[in-house]
Protein backbone atom coordinates (compact mmCIF):
# COMPACT_ATOMS: atom_id res chain seq x y z
CA UNK A 1 0.00 0.00 0.00
CA UNK A 2 1.27 3.16 -1.23
CA UNK A 3 0.21 5.49 1.51
CA UNK A 4 2.21 8.86 -0.13
CA UNK A 5 0.16 7.96 -3.84
CA UNK A 6 -1.74 10.97 -4.66
CA UNK A 7 -4.84 10.51 -6.64
CA UNK A 8 -7.00 12.35 -9.08
CA UNK A 9 -10.14 13.51 -8.18
CA UNK A 10 -11.82 11.49 -11.00
CA UNK A 11 -10.50 8.03 -9.49
CA UNK A 12 -11.36 9.64 -5.49
CA UNK A 13 -14.82 10.24 -6.70
CA UNK A 14 -15.84 7.66 -10.35
CA UNK A 15 -18.74 5.10 -9.79
CA UNK A 16 -19.38 6.46 -5.66
CA UNK A 17 -23.15 7.26 -5.86
CA UNK A 18 -22.91 9.96 -2.48
CA UNK A 19 -20.17 11.30 -0.60
CA UNK A 20 -22.22 14.46 0.30
CA UNK A 21 -20.57 17.12 0.45
CA UNK A 22 -16.51 18.13 -0.30
CA UNK A 23 -14.02 20.11 0.13
CA UNK A 24 -10.44 20.00 -1.54
CA UNK A 25 -7.24 22.17 -1.02
CA UNK A 26 -4.24 22.08 -2.69
CA UNK A 27 -1.45 23.75 -4.81
CA UNK A 28 -1.30 23.32 -8.17
CA UNK A 29 1.55 21.39 -9.66
CA UNK A 30 3.91 24.22 -11.15
CA UNK A 31 3.74 25.88 -7.42
CA UNK A 32 1.47 29.03 -8.39
CA UNK A 33 -1.96 28.69 -7.26
CA UNK A 34 -3.69 27.99 -4.21
CA UNK A 35 -7.08 26.09 -4.84
CA UNK A 36 -9.69 25.43 -3.21
CA UNK A 37 -12.89 23.85 -3.93
CA UNK A 38 -16.45 23.12 -2.30
CA UNK A 39 -19.34 20.84 -3.57
CA UNK A 40 -22.49 19.30 -2.38
CA UNK A 41 -24.64 16.59 -3.25
CA UNK A 42 -28.35 16.10 -1.66
CA UNK A 43 -31.23 12.89 -2.28
CA UNK A 44 -33.90 14.72 -0.51
CA UNK A 45 -35.72 16.93 -2.99
CA UNK A 46 -35.11 19.97 0.11
CA UNK A 47 -31.61 19.23 -0.64
CA UNK A 48 -31.38 19.11 -3.89
CA UNK A 49 -33.47 22.31 -4.16
CA UNK A 50 -30.54 24.53 -4.00
CA UNK A 51 -27.98 26.96 -5.67
CA UNK A 52 -24.43 28.43 -5.22
CA UNK A 53 -24.15 32.11 -5.51
CA UNK A 54 -21.12 34.85 -5.35
CA UNK A 55 -21.23 37.79 -3.91
CA UNK A 56 -17.88 39.96 -3.04
CA UNK A 57 -16.03 36.83 -2.68
CA UNK A 58 -18.60 35.29 -0.92
CA UNK A 59 -20.66 31.52 -1.58
CA UNK A 60 -23.64 30.87 -0.44
CA UNK A 61 -26.08 28.47 -0.79
CA UNK A 62 -29.41 29.64 -2.15
CA UNK A 63 -32.70 27.94 -2.71
CA UNK A 64 -33.55 27.33 -6.50
CA UNK A 65 -36.79 27.55 -5.69
CA UNK A 66 -37.67 29.49 -2.33
CA UNK A 67 -42.00 28.32 -2.78
CA UNK A 68 -40.32 24.79 -2.13
CA UNK A 69 -37.91 25.53 0.77
CA UNK A 70 -39.05 22.99 3.94
CA UNK A 71 -36.40 23.22 6.89
CA UNK A 72 -33.09 25.95 5.69
CA UNK A 73 -31.25 25.39 9.26
CA UNK A 74 -28.94 23.27 7.66
CA UNK A 75 -29.00 23.84 3.56
CA UNK A 76 -28.98 27.75 3.60
CA UNK A 77 -25.65 28.82 4.80
CA UNK A 78 -22.44 31.02 3.71
CA UNK A 79 -19.63 28.23 2.69
CA UNK A 80 -16.80 30.29 1.59
CA UNK A 81 -15.67 33.79 3.32
CA UNK A 82 -12.50 35.30 4.20
CA UNK A 83 -10.70 37.10 7.29
CA UNK A 84 -7.88 39.51 6.62
CA UNK A 85 -5.20 36.64 5.00
CA UNK A 86 -7.35 33.45 5.35
CA UNK A 87 -10.02 31.93 3.53
CA UNK A 88 -12.47 29.93 5.24
CA UNK A 89 -14.26 27.12 3.44
CA UNK A 90 -17.01 24.68 5.04
CA UNK A 91 -19.80 22.75 4.78
CA UNK A 92 -22.08 24.60 6.90
CA UNK A 93 -22.91 27.91 9.06
CA UNK A 94 -19.78 27.05 10.95
CA UNK A 95 -18.32 29.39 8.18
CA UNK A 96 -18.84 32.72 10.22
CA UNK A 97 -18.00 30.96 13.43
CA UNK A 98 -14.40 30.43 11.99
CA UNK A 99 -14.36 33.89 10.70
CA UNK A 100 -15.47 35.78 13.87
CA UNK A 101 -13.48 33.63 16.06
CA UNK A 102 -10.32 34.83 14.04
CA UNK A 103 -11.74 38.18 14.50
CA UNK A 104 -11.47 37.45 17.71
CA UNK A 105 -8.21 36.24 18.22
CA UNK A 106 -8.74 32.56 18.54
CA UNK A 107 -7.30 29.96 16.32
CA UNK A 108 -8.94 27.54 13.77
CA UNK A 109 -9.41 24.66 16.02
CA UNK A 110 -10.15 26.47 18.92
CA UNK A 111 -12.88 28.75 16.86
CA UNK A 112 -14.79 25.41 16.19
CA UNK A 113 -14.83 24.34 20.02
CA UNK A 114 -18.44 25.65 19.96
CA UNK A 115 -19.88 23.73 17.12
CA UNK A 116 -20.51 20.22 16.49
CA UNK A 117 -21.72 17.60 13.45
CA UNK A 118 -25.36 18.67 12.72
CA UNK A 119 -28.41 17.35 14.57
CA UNK A 120 -29.78 15.29 11.70
CA UNK A 121 -30.39 11.44 13.37
CA UNK A 122 -29.64 8.60 12.31
CA UNK A 123 -26.84 10.41 9.92
CA UNK A 124 -25.45 12.70 12.10
CA UNK A 125 -23.48 14.62 9.09
CA UNK A 126 -19.88 15.77 10.20
CA UNK A 127 -19.34 19.38 9.72
CA UNK A 128 -15.81 19.76 7.77
CA UNK A 129 -14.53 23.06 7.65
CA UNK A 130 -10.91 24.35 5.98
CA UNK A 131 -8.84 27.36 6.37
CA UNK A 132 -6.44 28.55 3.83
CA UNK A 133 -3.56 31.16 5.61
CA UNK A 134 -1.79 33.06 3.02
CA UNK A 135 1.61 35.23 3.72
CA UNK A 136 4.85 35.97 1.88
CA UNK A 137 3.68 34.57 -1.61
CA UNK A 138 2.97 31.17 0.02
CA UNK A 139 -0.17 29.35 2.11
CA UNK A 140 -0.48 26.61 4.46
CA UNK A 141 -3.89 25.29 5.17
CA UNK A 142 -5.78 23.35 7.73
CA UNK A 143 -8.81 21.04 7.70
CA UNK A 144 -11.39 20.04 10.23
CA UNK A 145 -13.84 17.29 10.59
CA UNK A 146 -16.46 17.32 13.70
CA UNK A 147 -18.25 13.94 13.86
CA UNK A 148 -20.32 11.86 16.13
CA UNK A 149 -18.42 9.56 18.49
CA UNK A 150 -21.30 6.80 18.32
CA UNK A 151 -24.28 5.79 16.43
CA UNK A 152 -26.47 7.67 18.91
CA UNK A 153 -24.83 10.55 18.56
CA UNK A 154 -23.86 11.22 22.17
CA UNK A 155 -21.22 13.25 21.60
CA UNK A 156 -18.57 14.84 19.07
CA UNK A 157 -15.25 13.91 17.87
CA UNK A 158 -13.20 16.58 17.00
CA UNK A 159 -9.91 16.15 14.27
CA UNK A 160 -7.62 18.92 12.90
CA UNK A 161 -5.31 18.30 10.20
CA UNK A 162 -2.54 21.07 9.22
CA UNK A 163 -0.45 21.05 5.99
CA UNK A 164 2.42 23.00 4.06
CA UNK A 165 0.80 23.66 0.56
CA UNK A 166 3.22 21.06 -1.62
CA UNK A 167 3.40 21.65 -5.18
CA UNK A 168 0.62 19.07 -6.91
CA UNK A 169 -0.56 18.03 -3.82
CA UNK A 170 -3.77 18.65 -2.61
CA UNK A 171 -6.74 17.48 0.62
CA UNK A 172 -10.11 15.88 0.01
CA UNK A 173 -11.85 15.86 2.82
CA UNK A 174 -15.78 14.85 2.48
CA UNK A 175 -18.79 14.09 4.89
CA UNK A 176 -19.99 10.40 3.35
CA UNK A 177 -17.75 6.96 2.53
CA UNK A 178 -21.03 5.97 0.46
CA UNK A 179 -24.50 6.07 0.11
CA UNK A 180 -26.58 4.41 2.80
CA UNK A 181 -29.13 3.94 5.52
CA UNK A 182 -28.02 5.51 8.03
CA UNK A 183 -25.52 7.19 5.37
CA UNK A 184 -21.95 6.31 6.74
CA UNK A 185 -19.99 8.92 8.14
CA UNK A 186 -16.46 10.14 6.48
CA UNK A 187 -13.06 7.96 8.33
CA UNK A 188 -9.48 8.68 8.80
CA UNK A 189 -7.12 11.42 7.42
CA UNK A 190 -8.06 13.63 4.48
CA UNK A 191 -7.17 11.77 1.04
CA UNK A 192 -4.19 13.09 -0.89
CA UNK A 193 -5.40 14.12 -4.40
CA UNK A 194 -3.41 15.60 -7.45
CA UNK A 195 -3.96 19.47 -8.42
CA UNK A 196 -3.51 20.64 -11.79
CA UNK A 197 -2.54 23.83 -13.17
CA UNK A 198 -5.96 24.18 -14.61
CA UNK A 199 -8.97 25.85 -13.53
CA UNK A 200 -10.82 23.78 -15.69
CA UNK A 201 -9.17 20.50 -15.64
CA UNK A 202 -10.24 20.31 -11.89
CA UNK A 203 -13.71 21.82 -12.21
CA UNK A 204 -14.33 19.00 -14.77
CA UNK A 205 -12.40 16.12 -12.39
CA UNK A 206 -14.84 16.98 -9.91
CA UNK A 207 -18.04 17.74 -11.83
CA UNK A 208 -18.04 15.19 -13.77
CA UNK A 209 -17.16 12.18 -11.50
CA UNK A 210 -20.17 13.30 -8.77
CA UNK A 211 -22.90 10.96 -9.22
CA UNK A 212 -25.13 12.17 -11.57
CA UNK A 213 -28.59 12.04 -10.31
CA UNK A 214 -27.07 13.50 -6.68
CA UNK A 215 -24.75 16.05 -7.74
CA UNK A 216 -26.03 19.83 -7.31
CA UNK A 217 -23.31 22.71 -7.16
CA UNK A 218 -20.05 23.34 -7.57
CA UNK A 219 -17.26 25.78 -7.13
CA UNK A 220 -13.61 26.62 -7.63
CA UNK A 221 -11.45 29.06 -7.07
CA UNK A 222 -7.73 29.71 -7.88
CA UNK A 223 -5.74 32.14 -6.65
CA UNK A 224 -2.47 33.35 -8.03
CA UNK A 225 0.33 33.12 -4.98
CA UNK A 226 2.18 36.01 -6.67
CA UNK A 227 -0.31 38.40 -7.88
CA UNK A 228 -3.30 37.63 -5.39
CA UNK A 229 -5.46 37.06 -8.94
CA UNK A 230 -8.38 34.77 -8.16
CA UNK A 231 -9.94 32.56 -11.00
CA UNK A 232 -13.25 31.28 -9.95
CA UNK A 233 -15.46 28.69 -11.98
CA UNK A 234 -19.72 27.93 -10.54
CA UNK A 235 -21.44 24.97 -11.39
CA UNK A 236 -25.07 24.95 -10.81
CA UNK A 237 -27.42 21.71 -11.98
CA UNK A 238 -30.38 24.00 -11.47
CA UNK A 239 -30.23 26.76 -13.53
Amino acid sequence: MDIYKIASLEERLKGNPYVGRGIVVGKSEDGKKAAAAYFIMGRSANSRNRVFTERDGNVFTEPFDASKVVDPSLIIYRAIGSYENRLAVTNGNQTDTILEGLAAGRSFAEALTSREFEPDAPNFTPRISALLSFDGGDFTYEMSILKSVDAEGTGCARFTFAYPAKAGLGHFLHTYVTDGNPIPTFQGEPERVRIPDDIDTLTREIWDNLDEANRISLYVRYADLETGKCENRLVNKNQ
